[in-house]
């Protein structure tokens, strides 16, 4: 069922050989640009015109009624509720513990450069509702805001015909649990554009205003419009479909592993589940159970297409030291390491969006449980970047605070290095404070 790459005996920089999602958001940019530039210039009426487009749905308002937000709280069933309540109450216990402090720095008697960590105004928390419906994704995007400190939170998702047109009643109540009452009714691209510019709605109650920062993941016309708008406002990541790489050896059980590729696999038909393995036999016993448990699997046409697409595959190495270089290489968003002595190996990971040790650990986990956060880079980039946390909502800010002393004592190495670089009023400025 997975396609082989064999890289035994090889030396060559495996990036370029590794499955993956071929997606070009440049193209995808170009097709929404229309609809985000309508929703800059028109608002509400381009929003709703949108949506009819899109979602098949008609709006009267922008944003949803608290009543219904309470309403879907009481309704939900008693044990996604108490699900959701330990998801909730995991997650504020590790982010709680990546609050930074303030620091001050006493460079000289007289001088200090203190670093404040300030929370940003407002953020706009996307959860989509595409494939599948995410109230865990609400969890993730607003404990750590959260935590944070940030003064106002609003979340987006699409609405859904048969909830009259409302988020999914499950999203409304994760936002409920979580203390969160600006919520809009309103997905995609036209979502994105709407907390980037903001909008007005059908009355002054309805209306939006702008955010800051959008976090939380989407479809490629989400992750293009985001495109669109970074450097309007702050994203947290252009985030394509959902990826799990597996490093094993012998000792691994085939059928976790199938159970584990599969269960990223039903995300999305463009998942991307890659097995890592100096083992033969376990690639093969591997493929056997996928193709058990594949038809067992409730989405098994989604799982099958992705599973048998480009992005996936089975990697086989000639050992675990190459194996490492080839996760480090694809840098994965979820990676498992279930070998021999699985911490030690985890440990020497440099790259990947989370890390899942041992037979234990499952993606699924982390996607719900764990205390982590579930909302990654993807894509290789986790190379580079990492994912949300309360850091994605701070803003580190150095205050300088020197005394006339300090200053003076300092003052001809500025002036040195402004003649250098030829700008001299830089150095006139501080010259200036000791001229009489």
């Amino acid at each position: 069922m997975l396609n082989r790459i064999d890289l035994r005996g090889s030396s060559r920089d495996p990036r370029g050989l590794l499955p993956r999602a071929q997606l070009d958001v440049s193209v995808a940019v170009e097709q929404i640009r229309p609809v985000v530039e309508a929703v800059h210039q028109h608002g509400f009426s381009a929003i709703r015109d949108a949506t009819q487009q899109f979602d098949g749905v008609t709006l009267d308002r922008l944003r949803v009624p608290a009543a219904a937000i309470a309403a879907a709280a009481e309704t939900l069933e008693p044990d996604v509720r108490a699900a959701l309540e330990v998801v909730i109450e995991r997650a504020r216990k590790v982010h709680a513990d990546q609050r930074r402090s303030d620091v001050t720095t006493q460079v000289v008697d007289g001088g200090t450069v203190t670093e404040r960590w300030i929370p940003v105004r407002r953020v706009g928390l996307y959860v989509p509702g595409g494939l599948a419906v995410y109230p865990s994704t609400v969890v993730m995007n607003v404990v750590p805001a959260q935590v944070a400190g940030v003064d106002s939170l609003v979340v987006a998702s699409p609405p859904q015909k048969e909830n009259n047109g409302l988020p999914d009643a499950r999203v409304l109540a994760a936002c409920a649990l979580l203390g969160v009452t600006e919520v809009y009714a309103v997905g995609g691209a036209q979502a994105i554009a709407m907390l980037g510019y903001g909008s007005e709605g059908a009355d002054e109650g309805d209306r939006c205003e702008p955010v800051d920062v959008i976090t939380g993941p989407g479809n490629i016309w989400v992750t293009a419009a985001k495109r669109l708008l970074r450097g309007w406002v702050g994203i947290d990541a252009e985030a394509g479909p959902t990826e799990i790489a597996i490093l094993a050896d012998d000792t691994a059980d085939p059928r976790h592993l199938a159970a584990d590729l599969i269960s990223q696999a039903e995300h999305d038909p463009l998942a991307a589940s890659v097995l890592v393995t100096d083992s033969e036999a376990l690639a093969a016993a591997v493929d056997t159970e996928l193709v058990r448990q594949v038809t067992s699997t409730k989405h098994a046409a989604r799982v099958q297409t992705a599973l048998s697409g480009e992005q996936s595959g089975v990697v086989l190495v000639d050992d675990l030291e190459q194996g490492l270089r080839v996760v480090d290489a694809y840098a994965a968003e979820h990676l498992e390491i279930q070998t021999r002595d699985a911490r030690e190996w985890a440990l020497r990971v440099r790259n990947a969006g989370a890390i899942f040790v041992g037979a234990w650990s499952p993606v699924s986990l982390g996607d719900y449980a764990a205390g982590s956060n579930h909302v990654l880079p993807t894509g290789g980039c986790a190379r580079h970047s990492s994912g949300l946390s309360v850091q994605s909502f701070l803003r580190g800010v150095h205050v300088v605070e020197y005394t006339e002393d300090a200053l003076r004592d300092v003052a001809g190495h500025v002036v040195a290095l402004a003649n250098a670089e030829d700008l001299p009023a830089h150095g006139d400025a501080v010259r200036a404070r000791f001229e009489s």
